[in-house]
């Protein structure tokens, strides 16, 4: 008998309980629509040529996000415009890019700027030249199509009126344009890198070249302000030899992480977090915590970035392994309906419940009331008695049949005493007979 007592009142709370639960599992289902999905573990990344600056902080942003348990694959390309096209095309998560080479109406955007990306011009020293202008008639490589090399090699001639049709714009880069320089088979080359690259080292170094100076370099900044004035000091590459031997004006353009817009946005933290380990330090052309930046963009700012550069990675990150911050952070979105639901639920299901079992029992005393008005009004006759007694009988089967948690039986004891009151009470005014 407990045990069926106890089945009934399990299901007297389910049956209770139920909307509540229905209500709850609907707010799950629409949190859900809004819950962004978690992070991909693979990324791939597109770079410059193997042997670039580009390849080579790809292989330290691979290195920092494995320690996050996310694994990035490194794809080669001949520059910034084949980056673009890759990220388009969805072939790479994330590209380097040269600041310039962005078109506005791509649906990219920047995660910031990390570097200072000098652009070098090498000349034969046997040319005698001043200003770009005088490259009219001159054999210059500008880098291989589709680099960001060529685009602002083309522009800054283009500006003085040296076009491929009065002069020799070769699409040669790397080692393969400094040895056609070096042997003058050609008058000049120009190159996007850092002081670092291996071909730079090598035209620095070499006597039979020089570093072209921009004496305009102030100018060329207000026409395209993307490139970025910056100086190379005098000696800075190498004190005992005295490379440069004066200081040389350059212009140089920023190197950019660019993302489609639709690149998650816990990833963007995680690159920013690494690009400010990567490119925070100091270098030939920028003093410590010049990089990352949020100015020189390629293309417009991320607004999760924007938000990086303002306050700092998000609360959680700050604190937390990369995974559990995400964790707990696409939970809160299921959080916050369930403290929205649950409060009130907590607070009108136990009323509820509890005017569903006491119904169950006060329903009786209508019924049980009217008997005690009607027999009150004098005394019974044998008939009378007899109908109040089988009423009153009746009502006390369907109490004792009644369902109840033992938390509530004394409610129902309190109706069959009250029930025996009243036969009681209609006993007592049977009619005497004469």
């Amino acid at each position: 008998m407990t045990d069926r007592r106890a089945s009934r009142s399990y299901k007297e709370i389910a049956i209770t309980f139920a909307p509540a639960v229905f209500l709850v599992i609907a707010g799950f289902w629409f949190a859900a629509r809004f819950v962004s999905p978690a992070p991909p573990k693979h990324i791939i990344i597109a770079t410059g040529m193997e042997n670039g600056a580009y390849y080579r902080y790809a292989e330290k942003y691979r290195d920092e996000l494995a320690k996050e348990g996310i694994s990035v694959e490194i794809i080669t390309s001949n520059g910034s415009k084949n980056n673009i096209a890759l990220l388009l095309e969805n072939k790479a998560d994330i590209a380097f890019v040269q600041g310039g080479t962005g078109n506005p109406d791509d649906a990219l955007v920047s995660l910031g700027s990390l570097y200072y990306e000098p652009v070098w011009i090498f000349i034969n020293r046997q040319v005698s030249t001043k200003n770009l202008a005088d490259f009219i008639g001159l054999h210059v490589a500008i880098g291989p199509a589709g680099s960001g090399t060529q685009l602002v090699s083309e522009q800054l001639l283009e500006r003085n009126q040296v076009t491929r049709e009065n002069s020799g714009l070769l699409p040669l880069s790397g080692m393969q344009a400094a040895d056609s320089l070096s042997k003058h088979q050609i008058d000049a080359a120009i190159f996007v890198s850092s002081a670092e690259a291996k071909v730079i080292q090598t035209l620095l170094h070499d006597p039979k070249v020089m570093l072209f100076n921009l004496y305009r370099a102030d100018a060329y900044h207000r026409l395209l302000p993307y490139l970025s004035r910056v100086t190379l000091p005098e000696g800075i590459i190498d004190l005992h030899s005295n490379i440069p031997p004066q200081a040389v004006n350059m212009l140089a353009p920023a190197a950019n992480l660019v993302v489609r817009e639709d690149f998650h946005s816990a990833l963007i933290v995680l690159f920013l977090r690494a690009a400010k380990k990567i490119h925070s330090g100091a270098n030939l052309f920028s003093p410590p915590d010049t990089f990352p930046a949020s100015q020189l963009t390629a293309y417009p700012l991320s607004e999760v970035a924007e938000r990086f550069y303002k306050v700092g990675p998000p609360f959680l990150m700050r604190y937390l392994p990369f995974w559990a911050a995400i964790f707990i952070d696409r939970m809160m979105v299921f959080l916050i309906p369930l403290l929205a639901l649950m409060f009130p639920l907590f607070k009108t299901m136990p009323p509820l419940y509890r005017w569903r079992v006491r119904s169950r029992i006060y329903r009786w005393y209508k019924e049980l009331q009217e008997i005690d008005d009607e027999s009150f009004a004098g005394k019974l006759s044998p008939e009378q008695r007899k109908k109040f007694n089988r009423r009153l009988a009746q009502i006390e089967e369907e109490v004792i049949k009644v369902n109840t948690p033992l938390s509530y039986a004394d409610q129902l004891y309190n109706l069959l005493l009250h029930i025996d009151l009243v036969k009681k009470k209609v006993n007592s005014q049977s009619v005497q007979p004469p």
